[in-house]
C-alpha cells in the first residue's frame, strides 16, 4: 500500500550566478516499481462510480506525476469525476494533485482549467466539514500562484473567525505563508492577525498568530509581549517556545533590553515544560555570560540530566554541559557531583561522556568525592560479567588513571582497589590497572612501598601473560630495599614450584622421559610383589604439581610453552639478584645467584624437552643463556646496564608519552576562560570588519557572541584553498569551457560546475549530465539551461557518499546549437562535449586518529581484509620514506619516535587513521635499505571493508615513488 506523506514547503535557495529557481520539491510518496496503468486505463477506475478504485486511481496518478510522467489530458478528467465526491480521502488526494500539477502552460501563463480548480477551492473553504476546511487552508500555504490565491483571500479572512480551532489554527497559517510570499495580496495581514492573537484562547492558535508577527511584524509581537509580560509563565508551552526565540533576537538586536527580559526568562525555568526549560537554559547562555546566569542555566541542565530516561535527551544535555564548561568551567566544577550521577545510565554513550565531562571538571576541591565514586562504580561491576560491564570497567579505570596522574594525593585511596583487578578474567581492564599501576610507581615514589606491597600480594592470582610480564618487570625495578627483595624473591619462587619444570606433553612416554632425567612435578617410589613372587620398585610421577588446579598460575603458564614469559621471570630474577649485593653478604649473594642458575637452567631443559610445536624459539633460548653469564661473572657495568640504564629508559618513554599527549590534546580544550577585566578594550561589533563572518555570528543563536574572541568562529576557505579543490574539465578551445569545484562535506559531495558559451551563437537545452563509479550516488536530475553567447552559469550537483572507497564521476555537457546548418534528413542539432574524468580522493574521507597499541593490536587480529603493497620507490632513506607515506595517506604513526630514532637500516611502524564514517584503516611499514642503497619491504594494509583497504592500497601504489609521484 502506498504511503503518503507531506513535507512542508521551503522556498528555494538562489545560487550564485544562477537564474533560474529549482523547483521544490513539497511531497513524498511510495513509488512502486511494477509496471504502471496506461491514460485510458486510469480514465476508466477515475470514472469509476465505485470510491476505493477512485482512491487507488489517484494515489497511482500522483506517483506517476511525481516521476516526471506528464498527464495534461488528466487534469479534465480528474475535474469532472473526481471534484464532486464528498470522499475525505479523495478530498486529501485531490488537494495533493493539485499540489504536484502544472499549474501553468509553456507561456508561463495560469492553465484555463486552474479557474474551476480556484472555484472548487473557494467550496471547499466554505465546506461545513471543519477538517475539509483546515486540510484546504493547509494547502494553501504550498500554493506559490497569485493568480489562484487572489480570489481566495475573503474566503481566508472569514475563516479567521471560524469557531472550531483547527479551522482557525491553518487559517493562520495560511494568512502567514501567503503574507511572506505575496504580501500585496494581504496588506492588512498582520493587523488581522494581532486581532486573532488578542481574542484567542486556543493554544495552538495563539501560537500560530504570534509566530505570524513574529516573522512577519516584529513591532508587534514586541508591543504585545511587553503587554503581557506578566503573564507569560502561564501561556502555554508552545507559545513560550516562541517568545524565548523572540527574546534571543530582541536581545541580539538591542543589548539594553537584556535586564528586562531577563526577569522574564528566569520565571519559565519553572515551567513544567521540559523543553521550555531546556531553552531557557540555552537563551540564558547565549544572552549573559555573568556567573548566576550561567548557573542557573547549568542547575537546569543537570536537572534535565537527572530527571529524563530517554538516553537521546541525556547526550543531548551531556553536550550542551560540554559546550558550557569550555567557557565556564568554574562554575560547573560545582556541580561535579550531580553530574556524575549520570553514570547510573545503562547506556556506554551517556557513561563515555559523562566520564569525560568529569575529568575536565576534577579540582583538589572535588577530588576525593569524584575517587570515592569511580572507587564505589568500580567495585560494583566487580561481581557482574558482560561485554557492556568490562568496557565500562575499562573506562572507569582509564578515568582513574587519569585523575590519579593528575591528583597524586588520591592515587593511594584507589590503587589498592584496582589492583584487586589484576587477575580479572577480562585482560583489557587487567592491563589498563597494571599500565596505571607501572605509571604511578615511576611517577610518585612516595607510594612505592604500599603499591609494592600490594603487588606482591596479588601477583599469586594473575592468569594473563601479558599482564604477568608488567607486574614481573615491576618486582624487578621496584623492588629496592632488603625486605623487598626478599619478599619479591619468595613471591616468584611460590609462584614457580618446585624443580623441575615439566613441559606440557601428556602420555606415559614422556612420564617415563620425565623420571628417567630425575624429572617430574613430584617423584615417589614403593615397593611391589610382582607375579612370580619377587620384589621391584615403581616410580611414579605426580603430573598434578604442574597442571593440576592447586598449581600457580605463573607455572601454568610457563609449562604451557609461554617462552616469552619465561625470559621476563630471568630478568626479574637476575635484577633481584644482582640488588641482593648491596644487602648480604657476598656468599650470600653466591648462592642467591645459585639459585637463580637453577631456575634459569630449568627453564632451558624445559624448552629443549618440549614437543615440536612447544619448543623453545633461538630468541627465548639466547637470551636465558645470556643471563646465565651475566650471573656467572657479575660486574659493575653488568649491575650498571640492568639496574641504572633501564630504569632511566622508562623514564623517557613515560616523559616522551606525556609530552605527545599534550600536544594532541585539543586546541578547544586549552583556551582559557574568558575574563573580562576593567580595562579590556571595549569592542563594537558593527565597526570590526569582516561583515560576512559577523551575520553568521548572529544567526548562530546557540553559542555565545564571545565565542569569537576565543576562536570558535570558523570561516570559509580561503581563495587559495579553493583554487587547489578546481578541476578543468573541457579544453579551452571547446565550444563550452566547463570547471568543477569539488567540496567534501562529510557524507556529501557538491560539485559548483562552472559553465562557459565560448560561441556566439546561444546553446538551448544545456544539460550537464554525470554518472559515477563506486560507492557515488547523484541526489539531482539534470536540468536544462540556456546560455547566451559568451554567458556563464553555475550548476550544483549533490553526490551522495556511502563508504570511504575512491569513487569517479564522468559524464558530458550535450545541447542544441541554434543558428547552425541544419541537420541531415531533418534531425537535431544536438552537440556533446565529454567531460575529465572527477576522481574523487579517499583523501578527503580520512584523518589521522590516535589509538592504543592493545587497541591496534586486537583490530589488526579481528580485521579480515588485507592489502599487502610492496615497497618501490626512489627515495634512499627509510625515515625519509615513513615521513613522505604518512604525508601521503594522512596517516598518524603511533611508533614512538624514541623507537625511529638511530642510524638503521631497517624500520617497522605502526600507522593509524579513521574515516568519517566510522571506519579504521591500520597500516603496518617495515622496510629495510639494501646493500645497494635501495629500500626494499612491505605495507600491509588491514580494514574491517574492502573498500578502504583496496584504495588505500592503490593511493600508496601511486605516491611512493617519491614526492614528485
Amino acid at each position: 500500500r502506498a504511503r503518503l506523506c507531506s513535507l512542508r514547503a521551503g522556498r528555494a535557495q538562489d545560487w550564485a550566478g544562477m537564474s533560474a529557481m529549482e523547483r521544490n520539491c513539497t511531497l513524498l510518496m511510495h513509488y512502486d516499481k511494477a509496471t504502471p496503468p496506461n491514460e485510458e486505463e486510469l480514465r476508466e477506475l477515475l470514472e469509476s462510480k465505485d470510491p476505493s478504485k477512485k482512491v487507488e486511481a489517484m494515489k497511482t496518478l500522483i506517483s506517476l506525476q511525481l516521476n516526471g510522467e506528464s498527464m495534461p489530458k488528466m487534469l479534465m478528467v480528474v475535474i469532472r469525476f473526481v471534484v464532486p465526491c464528498d470522499d475525505h480521502k479523495l478530498k486529501k488526494l485531490l488537494l495533493m494533485y493539485w499540489e504536484v500539477i502544472d499549474k501553468t502552460g509553456p507561456d508561463g501563463k495560469l492553465l484555463p482549467e486552474m479557474i474551476l480548480v480556484c472555484n472548487n477551492l473557494r467550496n471547499d473553504l466554505s465546506h461545513p466539514n471543519e477538517f475539509i476546511r483546515g486540510c484546504t487552508l493547509r494547502f494553501l500555504c504550498k500554493l506559490k500562484e497569485a493568480e489562484i490565491l487572489e480570489p481566495l483571500i475573503p474566503t481566508i479572512k472569514n475563516n479567521l473567525e471560524h469557531r472550531h480551532a483547527f479551522v482557525r489554527r491553518n487559517a493562520v497559517l495560511a494568512v502567514f505563508a501567503i503574507y511572506k510570499s505575496f504580501d500585496y495580496l494581504l496588506p492588512d495581514g498582520p493587523e488581522l492577525v494581532e486581532a486573532v492573537l488578542r481574542q484567542e484562547q486556543d493554544a495552538s492558535c495563539k501560537r500560530n498568530a504570534f509566530l505570524m508577527l513574529f516573522h512577519s511584524s516584529q513591532e508587534r509581537a514586541v508591543e504585545y509581549l511587553s503587554q503581557n509580560l506578566e503573564q507569560v509563565a502561564n501561556w502555554s508551552d508552545i507559545l513560550q517556545l516562541v517568545v524565548l526565540e523572540l527574546i534571543r533576537k530582541i536581545v541580539r538586536a538591542n543589548p539594553y533590553e537584556k535586564s528586562r527580559y531577563i526577569r522574564c526568562i528566569l520565571t519559565l525555568f519553572s515551567s513544567e515544560s521540559n523543553a521550555v526549560v531546556y531553552e531557557c537554559a540555552s537563551v540564558l547562555v547565549a544572552l549573559s555570560s555573568s556567573a548566576t546566569a550561567i548557573r542557573a542555566a547549568a542547575n537546569s541542565y543537570v536537572q534535565l540530566l537527572s530527571s529524563q530516561s530517554d538516553n537521546n535527551i541525556k547526550l543531548i544535555v551531556l553536550e550542551r554541559l560540554q559546550d558550557l564548561k569550555r567557557q565556564h568551567s568554574k562554575v560547573l566544577q560545582e556541580m561535579i557531583m550531580d553530574i556524575i550521577r549520570a553514570l547510573g545510565s545503562a547506556n556506554l554513550d551517556i557513561r563515555k561522556k559523562t566520564l569525560e565531562i568529569m575529568l575536565d571538571l576534577i579540582v583538589p576541591k572535588n577530588i576525593g568525592e569524584v575517587m570515592q565514586v569511580l572507587k564505589k562504580e568500580v567495585q560494583k561491576t566487580q561481581g557482574e560479567e558482560g561485554e557492556k560491564n568490562t568496557e565500562y570497567r575499562a573506562m572507569l579505570i582509564n578515568a582513574i588513571h587519569k585523575s590519579a596522574i593528575r591528583f597524586p594525593e588520591s592515587a593511594s585511596a584507589v590503587v589498592p582497589v584496582l589492583m584487586d583487578f589484576l587477575g580479572d578474567s577480562n585482560q583489557g581492564s587487567a592491563v589498563e590497572v597494571i599500565l596505571f599501576v607501572r605509571e604511578i610507581l615511576e611517577t610518585f615514589p612516595h607510594l612505592r612501598g604500599s603499591v609494592m606491597q600490594k603487588l606482591l600480594q596479588t601477583f599469586p592470582s594473575i592468569h594473563s601473560s601479558r599482564v604477568a610480564r608488567v607486574a614481573l618487570w615491576l618486582i624487578g625495578e621496584f623492588c629496592a630495599s632488603g625486605e623487598e627483595v626478599a619478599a619479591g624473591f619468595t613471591t616468584l619462587k611460590a609462584s614457580l614450584g618446585e624443580l623441575p619444570f615439566r613441559p606440557a606433553a601428556g602420555g606415559e612416554a614422556a612420564a617415563a622421559a620425565a623420571a628417567a632425567n630425575g624429572g617430574g612435578g613430584r617423584v615417589e617410589g614403593r615397593p611391589v610383589v610382582l607375579a612370580d613372587g619377587t620384589y621391584a620398585s615403581v616410580m611414579a610421577v605426580d603430573e598434578s604439581a604442574d597442571k593440576g588446579d592447586g598449581a600457580p598460575k605463573l607455572r601454568g603458564l610457563l609449562v604451557g610453552g609461554d617462552y616469552f614469559l619465561a625470559t621476563v621471570v630471568a630478568t626479574t630474577l637476575t635484577k633481584l639478584a644482582l640488588r641482593s649485593r648491596a644487602h648480604l653478604p657476598l656468599p650470600a649473594t653466591n648462592m642467591v645467584a645459585a639459585d637463580v642458575m637453577l631456575i634459569l637452567t630449568g627453564m632451558l631443559q624445559m624448552g629443549k624437552a618440549g614437543q615440536a610445536g612447544q619448543a623453545i624459539d633461538t630468541d627465548s633460548q639466547e637470551r636465558l643463556t645470556t643471563y646465565l653469564h651475566l650471573l656467572s661473572s657479575p660486574g659493575e657495568d653488568v649491575q650498571q646496564l640492568c639496574l641504572v640504564h633501564c630504569h632511566e629508559a622508562f623514564s623517557a618513554m613515560l616523559s616522551e608519552r606525556a609530552s605527545q599527549e599534550e600536544g594532541d590534546r585539543p586546541a578547544a580544550e586549552s583556551v582559557p576562560e574568558v575574563n573580562r577585566q576593567a580595562d579590556d578594550l571595549i569592542v563594537v561589533r558593527q565597526l570590526k570588519g569582516g561583515k560576512a563572518e559577523t551575520a553568521a555570528l548572529e544567526f548562530d543563536d546557540d553559542d555565545d557572541i564571545v565565542a569569537s574572541a576565543t576562536g570558535a568562529f570558523k570561516g570559509e576557505l580561503d581563495f587559495a584553498a579553493r583554487l587547489k579543490r578546481v578541476t578543468q574539465l573541457t579544453g579551452l578551445s571547446d565550444p563550452v569551457y566547463a570547471e568543477a569545484y569539488v567540496l567534501v562535506h562529510s557524507y556529501d559531495i557538491m560539485l559548483d560546475v562552472l559553465v562557459i558559451n565560448q560561441t556566439q551563437e546561444p546553446m538551448v537545452n544545456l544539460c550537464l549530465e554525470l554518472a559515477t563509479v563506486g560507492d557515488l550516488k547523484l541526489c539531482e536530475r539534470p536540468t536544462a539551461y540556456n546560455l547566451a553567447p559568451g554567458e556563464s552559469k553555475h550548476i550544483k550537483a549533490n553526490i551522495k557518499v556511502s563508504s570511504t572507497e575512491t569513487g569517479i564521476v564522468f559524464g558530458s555537457i550535450v545541447y542544441d546549437a541554434q543558428g547552425a546548418a541544419p541537420a541531415p534528413a531533418g534531425g537535431e542539432n544536438r552537440n556533446c562535449v565529454v567531460l575529465n574524468d572527477l576522481h574523487i580522493d579517499i583523501m578527503d574521507y580520512i584523518a589521522p586518529a590516535s589509538c592504543t597499541d592493545l587497541a591496534f593490536r586486537a583490530m589488526w587480529a579481528e580485521f579480515e581484509w588485507e592489502n599487502k603493497v610492496a615497497v618501490n620507490t626512489d627515495i634512499g632513506e627509510v625515515k625519509d620514506f615513513l615521513e613522505h607515506v604518512l604525508k601521503s595517506t594522512n596517516m598518524r604513526c603511533l611508533t614512538p619516535p624514541a623507537a625511529l630514532e638511530g642510524d638503521s637500516g631497517f624500520l617497522a611502524a605502526n600507522l593509524y587513521a579513521k574515516s568519517i564514517f566510522g571506519e579504521d584503516a591500520l597500516v603496518n611499514v617495515s622496510v629495510e635499505k639494501r646493500i645497494d642503497g635501495k629500500i626494499c619491504g612491505y605495507i600491509r594494509i588491514r580494514s574491517k571493508t574492502q573498500g578502504i583497504a583496496l584504495s588505500l592500497g592503490d593511493k600508496i601504489t601511486l605516491k611512493q615513488k617519491g614526492p614528485a609521484a
